[in-house]
């Protein structure tokens, strides 16, 4: 017996390509293209499982989802949309939506999901994550994006610890931000602890907190992240600069959901959700023994994984249109960034990632005299383009210069001294050779006077003649 589908796809292409690969999987589609037929449909049958499209031609397919699920409480119903935001995806999310698509989907998952949302029991019940118009910490239509938001709207449901991952700046807090403002703990405090922040001495305390007199300056009695957190989230961040004993006790009280104050017997039982964010890899860490394994298989019961601002580049206009805004509500006058603009952050390499980008559009608010940021301005404020790792080795000079670096053991304050005394002659050399022994342009090119290199000629008895006519 196959299994019918409904289908509600405005457009043709997709609805088509959808259709077949279905058909070819033994499965009964039908398909329509408006909520009117939705519904007429809905009513006169029943199906396995639906899969709609938020953007139809007469609305918004999430809208009367409800009354689809009064008129159809067993069928999974699986989302699919072209508005690839966060606040799509928790909509999806809220629908009690079985799976989330954004388009392009691959199509090899999208039947792969269809198959488990008939075999499984559909899911019930639902709480809205977020009130309407609620202002949503992630930005970003990238397909890298779009598998964080999925990850995020898969754990709003439930208390698994999370681990988030990805360089310094890519928004790692605003991860944990979201997972709580939209999950169900969304009405308990939201606490930050950054772990490389805290000196080690005091991070224990911190955590946990302490009781009077349980050492020297503990004057009154403190509670900890973990209480202040209670029936919340608790985001540890930079985990990975976690010492080694505070790392035993947090393992025993996420193994026990209990913790004991710094010189206190009695334990406290506590409630809270663990977000916990790294820039490092933690592998080599547990290798070699300065990070337990037991406590990183117990953080990374969900792993989420930012990507580096470098890798989403379609997403540097819509943060850079954003952080204009921002600006705007803190004072600074109000701008827009031409497309040239955007091109050229773009180009950015961003090391800082998303905070960078942040940093560098506020500075352009403030310094754009024209209501309209253009290429030129942005180009100005950018520190240059650093070469390509490729680029970099091919200059002889930088690989000479490296070599030497690697092994030389230069006396302190020395260091500049010795690096000419090794490389002024091999440069001067190299830009005698690039001018093919031509002493004037050779000066411009190191940027001395014609007089200066004559006499470093002789005192290190450099023959330009040597070069004359070679490349």
């Amino acid at each position: 017996m196959s299994h019918k589908v409904l289908l509600v796809e405005d457009d043709r292409a997709i609805a088509t390509v959808i259709t077949e690969a279905l058909r070819d999987e033994g499965f009964d589609i039908t398909a329509c293209t408006s909520i009117a037929k939705r519904d007429e449909l809905l009513g006169a049958g029943s199906y396995a499982v639906m899969l709609t499209d938020i953007m139809l031609e007469d609305g918004d397919g999430l809208d009367g989802i409800a009354s689809v699920r009064e008129a159809a409480p067993d069928m999974p119903v699986i989302v699919l949309s072209a508005q690839n935001t966060l606040d799509t995806a928790v909509r999806a999310s809220d629908s009690d939506a079985f799976e989330y698509f954004p388009k392009p989907f691959d199509l090899d998952e999208l039947t792969r999901a269809v198959r488990q949302a008939v075999a499984r029991s559909p899911q019930t019940g639902t709480t809205s994550a977020a009130e309407d118009g609620s202002e949503l910490p992630l930005i970003g239509r990238s397909r890298a994006m779009q598998d964080v938001y999925r990850m995020i709207t898969r754990v709003l449901r439930n208390d698994l610890t999370v681990l988030v991952t990805g360089e310094s700046g890519t928004g790692k807090e605003l991860v944990a931000e979201a997972i709580h403002q939209l999950g169900s703990r969304r009405t308990g405090p939201f606490v930050a602890v950054n772990m490389a922040a805290i000196p080690h001495e005091l991070l224990e305390s911190e955590l946990f907190g302490h009781e009077k007199g349980a050492f020297t300056g503990a004057h009154s009695q403190a509670i900890g992240k973990f209480e202040q957190a209670n029936g919340g989230t608790l985001f540890l961040d930079e985990i990975g600069d976690m010492p080694a004993e505070a790392q035993t006790r947090l393992l025993r009280a996420l193994q026990s959901g209990r913790i004991r104050r710094v010189g206190g017997r009695q334990e406290i039982a506590v409630n809270v959700r663990i977000v916990a964010a790294t820039n490092r890899d933690l592998s080599p860490m547990i290798a070699d023994g300065r990070f337990r394994e037991d406590l990183y298989y117990r953080l990374n019961v969900v792993p989420i994984h930012l990507p580096p601002l470098r890798e989403r580049r379609e997403d540097i206009g819509a943060l850079t249109r954003h952080f204009l805004a921002q600006a705007k509500d803190e004072g600074l006058p109000q701008h827009t960034a031409s497309e040239d603009a955007i091109a050229a952050l773009s180009a950015h390499d961003w090391r800082g990632n998303v905070r960078e980008l942040r940093n560098v559009v506020f500075r352009l608010a403030l310094m754009s005299r024209d209501e309209v940021i253009d290429a030129g301005l942005v180009e100005e404020l950018l520190p240059r383009r650093p070469q390509s790792d490729e680029a970099a080795s091919s200059n002889p000079i930088e690989t000479a210069l490296d070599a030497w670096l690697a092994v030389a053991r230069p006396a302190p304050g020395s260091l500049y001294h010795e690096a000419l005394e090794v490389f002024e002659k091999p440069l001067i050399e190299h830009a005698l050779r690039e001018t093919e022994g031509n002493q004037l342009r050779a000066a411009r090119l190191l940027g001395i006077n014609r007089n200066t290199l004559r006499k470093k000629l002789g005192e290190l008895d450099i023959r330009p003649e040597a070069f004359a006519q070679r490349r």
